[in-house]
């Protein structure tokens, strides 16, 4: 059961995304609100840029890194989610390295970032890189509260194992927060769901269908009362938004090098502006049926142009698609649920905007309309800030009762490399489990190696190792004849301690996977957060130099996009009046009014277009 302990002091919550980020704040009286960023945005881009070697150091996070992408791609940092916490052998790590345009480096067997700065290779984790990012939240929710934050709570893909969420405890670390609590994803949205349709004596199973940039997360929760009890949940790592859109990157790129005989797989400020554009196509037709993928002087000075249909579109991510609907059924079959149980269907995160994943969802589930009640892009952030509340001394009559479950079983090695598993998946978490009898397989032997696994597979092999501890001590006798009990404990963040007690002479080992040597050890944290805390005065000054020039360039955007409307509504108009010179004075002044309109609008100042 999580939410028992107190934190003195507003606890912020914080959906640190693989594309996008958010954070959110419960107030006293105004409920769940979502911060906007310094740009006035509710959502910021997982970007983090570092400048040129010829340009000082500068360090870019959010909208300011992701425009300059196209120019400064081996500098330009994203979807390092996909990244933390994982091995560099990791077969996903080593499929990620196919496409990413800056260098990933092997350093202490973790995939790491090498970024030029100062004429200089520099290397940084995925946690430092992603601790850039929750600063930036930080920041963001300082600037609205008008006090210093320390408390979070961080969400995480509900699939991460033990060592992702680890790290992205680490990386809180040394942002400066105190990452009071790691939780999962469509947990939080069926949080922030249940809480903003008020308290229900009915007992409601409800599906969390969340689609992000990165990662596909599925859980099924029954509500009851204020009573979250998570079920179920599955998911895919590496399942998003992203992945469709190297699909359609994929499709151009063929597309160039059979009719321009151009390949431009090896210019990294090509395939940006190309990521850029299919990324722009992907969400247009979300609402329209044909775009076109338009790039000037994409490569030897070509402009590009081609069309894109939603139809090609869904083509190209059939199989995909399709994956996300076997997660689904895999999950209700955990949950041991038929699909006609589900009562509602809640939609996380932006990829579920695309209408070929809704389409396939209502198909699924005979029709049923999922619910658009809440914004996906800022659903976990709010349920985050629920169970901030919940944890926060500051707040008062926000009583749930929330059961969270581990995602992954929980095992020992044993003879022949079996899996033998202590704690089964989707066991309510917090969690303590006991396993005796494991033993000794020669005569006269006295220590015992026990192997920590994660993974469902039936043979270790396919599972991933998280530690390994020696018991010793143990009496000699022929092989079988000792007793030892194994515990396993897994706190309401997920994270695993395990002890292993021989039961003749009381001996007991224990390990706490947290410090495993796949994770950060305290030095590089403290290393790290130093940085970290002598970047932010040189970040503070720079922003303020580079926030006048953000402001003048969108000056001159939206100048030249409202100009570029007002021709238009000039042209509109003249030929009105071409053809109505016999219309009745109302009409006149319609027009004109309207062409006054236009003009205080673009005085008052252009709304940006959707990107």
């Amino acid at each position: 059961m999580l939410g028992a302990a107190r934190i003195n002091g507003e606890v912020i919550g914080i959906d640190l995304g693989t594309t996008f980020s958010c954070v959110a704040v419960v107030r006293p009286g105004l409920g769940v609100q979502v911060i906007a960023n310094d740009q006035g945005n509710r959502t910021t881009p997982s970007y983090v840029a570092f400048s040129p070697s010829n340009a000082g150091s500068k360090r870019l996070v959010g909208e300011a890194a992701k425009n300059q992408a196209t120019l400064n791609p081996r500098r330009t940092v994203f979807d390092v989610k996909r990244l933390i916490g994982k091995k560099f052998d990791d077969p996903d790590v080593r499929a990620y390295l196919k496409y990413s345009p800056y260098p990933v480096v092997r350093r202490h067997g973790k995939p790491c970032v090498e970024i030029e700065v100062n004429g200089k290779l520099k290397t940084f984790t995925p946690e430092e890189i992603s601790a850039m990012l929750l600063r930036k939240m930080k920041e963001t929710a300082e600037t609205y509260l008008g006090k210093k934050v320390t408390n979070a709570v961080v969400t995480v893909p509900a699939y991460f194992n033990i060592f992702q969420r680890q790290a992205t405890k680490d990386a809180g670390t040394i942002a400066g927060l105190n990452v009071v609590r790691i939780l999962n994803e469509p947990t939080a949205a069926a949080l922030a769901y249940g809480v903003n349709k008020g308290s229900t004596t009915n007992k409601k199973h409800v599906l969390v269908f969340d689609l992000g940039g990165g990662t596909l997360d599925v859980s099924i929760l029954n509500i009851n009362n204020d009573v979250y009890q998570v079920l179920a949940t599955g998911g895919d790592m590496h399942l998003g938004g992203v992945d469709f859109d190297q699909r359609v990157m994929n499709y151009f790129v063929n597309l160039i090098r059979r009719k321009y005989r151009i390949d431009i797989t090896s210019d990294g400020k090509a395939l940006a502006k190309l990521r850029k554009e299919c990324e722009r196509a992907k969400r247009v037709l979300s609402t329209q049926k044909h775009t076109r993928v338009e790039i000037d002087s994409l490569i030897l000075g070509m402009y590009f142009s081609e069309p894109l249909s939603r139809a090609r579109f869904e083509n190209l991510n059939s199989d995909l698609f399709e994956k996300t609907m076997k997660v689904v059924r895999s999950t209700l079959k955990d949950a041991n649920l038929l699909k006609g149980k589900i009562d509602e269907i809640v939609l996380v995160g932006g990829s579920t905007g695309i209408p070929k994943v809704r389409e396939m969802l209502k198909e699924e589930f005979d029709g049923k309309e999922p619910s658009i009640g809440i914004n996906p892009d800022e659903v976990v952030a709010c349920g985050a800030a629920v169970q901030g509340a919940m944890l926060s001394s500051d707040q008062d009559g926000l009583v749930v009762t929330l059961n969270d479950v581990t995602p992954l079983s929980l095992g020992i090695r044993t003879m022949g490399g079996v899996m033998s598993v202590v704690v089964p998946r989707n066991t309510v978490i917090p969690t303590k489990k006991k396993c005796r009898g494991y033993t000794t397989v020669e005569d006269q032997q006295t220590t015992i190696v026990f192997e920590v696994f994660q993974g469902e597979r039936a043979l270790t092999k396919g599972c991933i190792l998280l530690g390994s501890f020696t018991l010793s001590g143990i009496p000699p006798a022929p092989r079988g004849v000792a007793s030892v009990e194994v515990t396993m404990e897994v706190d309401a963040d997920g994270i695993l301690s395990v002890t292993a007690k021989d039961e003749a002479t009381g001996n007991s080992k224990s390990l706490a996977i947290n410090n495993s040597k796949r994770n950060l050890s305290s030095m590089e944290i403290e290393r790290m957060t130093r940085e970290a805390r002598r970047m932010a005065e040189h970040d503070r000054k720079e922003k303020a130099r580079i926030d006048p020039r953000n402001q003048l360039e969108r000056n001159i955007y939206d100048l030249n996009y409202g100009k570029t409307a007002l021709e238009r509504a000039l042209g509109e108009a003249s030929g009105w009046l071409d053809h109505n010179r016999d219309a009745c004075k109302q009409d006149y002044e319609a027009k004109s009014q309207e062409l006054a309109d236009l003009v205080a609008k673009m005085i008052v100042g252009w709304n940006r277009p959707p990107v």
